[in-house]
């Protein structure tokens, strides 16, 4: 973290001539909240934790104080350069840790194209961030993860003056920071785990429509990711050649590991005679059709998860999907907008998987394991899954172990909100999911779970600059057990050096 300090630090002092050094210090936004929330048994409710950057805890009583200060580069909004910089810290009590810096960032942006620095909450492309379950690949279930990413963060137009065509997108790597927290979940149980692995992430995203001309627009996404390189632990040879592993083990992270984590190839260390591509490469295809009018929405949406190849193309029917609908209405004192969802992911390739061998010349590529890899155990980051969260994550497997417990479901989730007033906001979540457990650990029978959120905000215009928020929640079922909790939040927050610039 002081390498993170000292590099934005530095930055901003060389930026300071170029944009104007008051202008760093304009429009910048603040909040310093409390949290505390308390359940009736040892696990708390779902969605205390889940969906929330990796913010919260797991555990029966919890809290934390969190506080921020972050420019975003929108500040900057009437200039073709703009500069956004955050620091948002956490000391948190029932928590991993008892202190993190969630969010430190420095970012410059010129016209439609940024370049950041450092660790950031982003939102999720072609999902409503309050209310859905998660992406596939990208949701806001984990804790943000340090890199230096390029973007094209708004529809950029690519077809002249029709502007019917639109794209945008990104391309990052950075490094998972949570190998202690790994290590010490491993607690002596010699299952695999890993240190500073390194991360790749890429996305394109085009858009075909123009709402201003016609409500009818049509997305089409490819988003993908890769870990590979760091120290991995407790390896195991796949199979084949003879290889004996070390505790710890070096992977490839030079020029060429980067490379093979952009253009998927290479091989892993321990993968003997049936090699594969490096690292864990997994994806998703989004597609969405929206309707968008004056004063109303709708916007129906398919997330296809891939493991390596493994579905990605059409080698293999699409049995498994997030499947979504969302519509917002018009402006009324009941309800603003509605969600639902259906995630399968029972089929995953089929339950057969066997590398081409003398005695069988066909391989038989299923048991795609969501979620999991035979070096860096799962997904995750600080025990929590990056991608949807109903793939039960890692910090709720009490035995050390980082490999999915529950990647076979069928789970059906629906999403409500509404602002009666000004003052007042309000949002419902209702999750129920039946999981087989996984190809490798089938579950006996199937397993059950049902997550409830309910959840009011209240901001006084009385007394402006503060806000409330009560939520409550329930667990029910096999999955991780029936527990009732409250949790409620006290901010404050507002603008440091507000300016409206010309």
């Amino acid at each position: 973290m002081k390498r993170i300090f000292s590099i934005i630090s530095c930055l901003l002092i060389v930026s300071a001539p170029i944009v104007g050094q008051s202008r760093l210090s304009e429009n910048v936004d603040y909040d310093v909240s409390l949290n505390g929330a308390a359940s009736t048994n040892d696990v708390a409710p779902f969605w205390f934790s889940a969906g929330r950057y990796g913010v919260g805890s797991t555990e029966q009583y919890s809290g934390y104080l969190r506080a921020s200060v972050i420019r975003p580069s929108d500040a900057d909004s009437l200039r073709r350069w703009r500069v956004g910089y955050g620091l948002d810290v956490i000391g948190a009590a029932g928590s991993a840790t008892c202190f993190n810096v969630q969010q430190a960032f420095l970012e410059f942006q010129y016209e439609n194209a940024r370049l950041s620095f450092g660790s950031k909450e982003r939102s999720m492309e072609l999902k409503n961030d309050e209310l859905s379950s998660g992406g596939m690949t990208f949701s806001q279930n984990a804790v943000p993860i340090p890199q230096v990413r390029f973007e094209l963060p708004r529809w950029w137009n690519i077809s002249g003056k029709s502007r019917m065509v639109f794209i945008k997108g990104h391309l990052a790597y950075g490094m998972l920071t949570d190998g202690w927290w790994q290590e010490d979940h491993n607690a002596g149980t010699q299952q695999i785990y890993s240190k500073r692995s390194l991360y790749h992430s890429k996305a394109g995203y085009m858009k075909i429509g123009n709402e201003e001309r016609f409500p009818l627009t049509a997305t089409l996404g490819l988003e993908m990711v890769c870990q590979f390189g760091g120290t991995a632990y407790n390896l195991q040879g796949r199979g084949g050649t003879d290889v004996t592993f070390d505790k710890a083990t070096k992977l490839k992270q030079g020029p060429k590991a980067f490379l093979d984590a952009f253009i998927p190839g290479g091989s892993d260390v321990n993968d003997g005679d049936y090699s594969n591509v490096g690292g864990n490469q997994l994806g998703s295809w989004n597609l969405s059709l929206g309707w968008t009018d004056k004063r109303w929405s709708l916007r129906a949406y398919l997330d296809h998860f891939f493991e390596d190849h493994s579905q990605m193309f059409w080698q293999y029917a699409w049995k498994d999907n997030l499947l979504g609908i969302v519509a917002t209405f018009p402006e009324n004192p009941v309800v603003s907008t509605a969600l639902f969802e259906y995630l399968g992911t029972m089929d995953q390739s089929g339950p057969i998987y066997h590398d081409k061998t003398e005695a069988l010349s066909t391989g038989l590529y299923g048991k795609d394991n969501y979620y999991g890899h035979h070096i860096y155990g799962a997904y995750q980051h600080w025990g929590q899954v990056q991608g949807n969260p109903l793939i039960l994550s890692p910090i709720y497997n009490s035995a050390g172990i980082l490999w999915p417990s529950d990647n076979r479901l069928r789970a059906y989730h629906a999403g409500l909100s509404g602002d009666p007033c000004s003052d007042i906001h309000w949002r419902v979540k209702f999750t129920h999911l039946r999981s087989l457990g996984t190809y490798d650990n089938p579950a006996p029978t199937p397993r059950h779970a049902t997550y409830f959120l309910a959840e009011i905000g209240y901001r006084p215009h009385q007394i402006p600059g503060w806000g409330f928020t009560l939520s409550l929640g329930t667990n029910a079922g096999q999955l991780i057990g029936t527990s009732q909790g409250a949790m409620l939040t006290i901010s404050k927050f507002g603008v440091f050096n507000k300016r409206e610039h010309q």
